[in-house]
């Protein structure tokens, strides 16, 4: 199986180097000296890592035979692309390979149905499962341990603990202007709204 590991920058410097978007949890695996890559385009590879070393907070490459900027810069935008066993897990424990969650059937713990993954979005400060729903919205559910209490790969299913309005914020805008309608009201009011309240978080998936 394929996997996307990185995306190549602008070169760095006059000799070679180049910046890349890691796209993977294993770098030092997947990207290091001697790991031989495809490329997206393919006719930019396969590329052979010779050298890697960080600065400036971002992982610097140079490949076998780019020996300038020019070479350098002609790579910019290409995708390195590792060939794994699609039986290998990731070597730290509650770790996914991206293959591994797609299309997993996303439910809360209460057995409510809420979609199905589409997409990982992987972004500088978290994960997000982008999940499709039965009515052909989508959802963007942060992957957090304190939202994703369960990925269960035997049975195909990521179970969630949504705060309110993760999933369903059209259900905490009318709770809200409920809330708000019922503030206006006398005494006997204010104990409807906070029955009432309780009663639409106990509806919400």
């Amino acid at each position: 199986m394929q996997l996307v590991v990185a995306r190549i920058g602008r070169a760095h410097g006059i000799k070679g180097e180049v910046t890349v978007e890691v796209r993977t949890d294993e770098p030092e695996l997947r990207l290091a000296p001697g790991a031989v890559l495809a490329t997206d385009p393919a006719s930019a590879g396969p590329l052979t890592i010779e050298t890697g070393r960080v600065h400036s907070g971002r992982l610097l490459l140079r490949f076998e035979g780019v020996r300038d900027r020019t070479a350098a810069e002609a790579l910019r935008n290409t995708l390195l692309i590792a060939e794994i066993d699609p039986a290998e897990l990731p070597e730290e424990e509650d770790e996914y390979y991206d293959h591994q969650l797609m299309d997993l059937d996303v439910v809360t713990k209460d057995g409510v149905e809420v979609g199905r993954i589409t997409e990982i979005s992987h972004l500088p400060s978290q994960d997000l499962f982008i999940v499709e729903r039965p009515d052909g919205s989508e959802v963007m559910i942060p992957f957090v341990e304190a939202i994703v209490t369960e990925i269960d790969l035997e049975e195909q299913r990521a179970v969630i603990d949504p705060p309110p309005g993760l999933i369903d914020d059209r259900a905490e805008i009318v709770s809200s202007r409920d809330a708000d309608e019922d503030a206006d009201g006398d005494e006997a009011g204010a104990s409807a709204t906070a029955d009432g309240g309780t009663d639409t978080d106990g509806d919400r998936p």
